[in-house]
């Protein structure tokens, strides 16, 4: 009988999974092949940052490549936002996402990640009715989207349920100043804290960390409210259009990255234009399918 091993017999052979499979392994270079693997960033390696004065970087992720791809890139922190409502879902806000259409991008982040603290949004009615109903839905996080902690948007009406959910063993990232789950009772996007109501927000952040909130994130708040805030309370603060003295910075990676069109917020800051890059070669493709360039020999078996 002949052999079949042979490299010219390939009817049977296993070709490379041409649609993924899973993430990528990370190849270090080589001068690090031996260097033992970043460990884990832990709520206490943020806290510790707050203590000497150093920074950490945060950016949304929604599935498994942009989860990969900031993980290798060190970025500490990758938030699994309820913004996914407008950068997934296609919804005009973050009201409509639920938590069964968050938890399956949570896994996907969570399981990409191999360094990264991932932080799920609880999102709008999911914890507002009782700190049992905060609990039940942060377990969920945890248990079925393998987050590591939960970011919940309100002030110091929802201490107990902050409380609550510690307790529990959920750790709880509060969000305050702009929430755009409140976006209809604000009364639209506006900077919150401006004035006489920058005190509300430091006692909402002393209130939120009193009752174990490990760290404070503020939107659109002015420069000098959002230090205020920061000096505080003992936790790491992260802000998103909220100046530079907080520990920690937050971006819709779609944002940051120059994917998603139109106009932006006066707080973002585009490091690329993937938005161009993609249509590019969306283009370039289709003209070659269309004149019969590809697929050429180098593609065909």
């Amino acid at each position: 009988m002949a052999s079949t091993n042979s490299s010219e017999s390939s009817a049977s052979a296993e070709v490379h999974a041409p649609y993924g499979n899973g993430p990528a392994p990370v190849q270090p270079p080589s001068s690090e092949m031996n260097a033992k693997p970043a460990p884990r960033v832990r709520i206490h390696h943020l806290q510790q940052a707050k203590r000497d004065g150093k920074r950490f970087a945060m950016l949304t992720a929604y599935e498994q490549y942009s989860a990969e791809i900031f993980d290798q890139a060190g970025i500490e922190v990758l938030l699994v936002g309820d913004s996914a409502s407008n950068n997934v879902f296609g919804n005009e806000t973050s009201l409509p996402v639920t938590v069964d259409e968050l938890l399956p991008l949570c896994r996907a982040v969570a399981r990409s990640a191999k360094r990264a603290l991932v932080v799920a949004d609880l999102p709008f009615g999911s914890y507002e009715v009782s700190a049992q109903q905060g609990v039940e839905t942060g377990v969920r996080f945890l248990k079925e989207g393998l987050a590591h902690a939960v970011k919940i948007e309100g002030g110091k009406y929802y201490a107990e349920t902050v409380r609550a959910m510690v307790q529990a063993g959920v750790p709880v990232m509060a969000h305050i100043g702009f929430t755009p789950q409140s976006e209809h009772a604000l009364g639209g996007y506006r900077v919150q804290g401006r004035g006489d109501d920058a005190q509300r927000l430091i006692d909402d952040a002393v209130a939120l960390v009193e009752a174990g909130a490990f760290a404070v994130l503020m939107e659109m708040v002015p420069a000098d409210t959002a230090a205020a805030v920061d000096a505080a309370v003992g936790v790491p603060t992260v802000g998103i259009g909220a100046g530079n003295a907080t520990t920690g910075q937050v971006l819709v990676w779609q944002d940051m990255a120059g994917f998603r069109g139109g106009k932006m917020a006066k707080f973002v800051k585009q490091y690329a234009d993937l938005r161009t890059t993609l249509s590019d070669a969306a283009k370039a493709y289709g003209d070659e399918v269309r004149t019969g360039q590809f697929p050429g020999p180098e593609h065909s078996f």
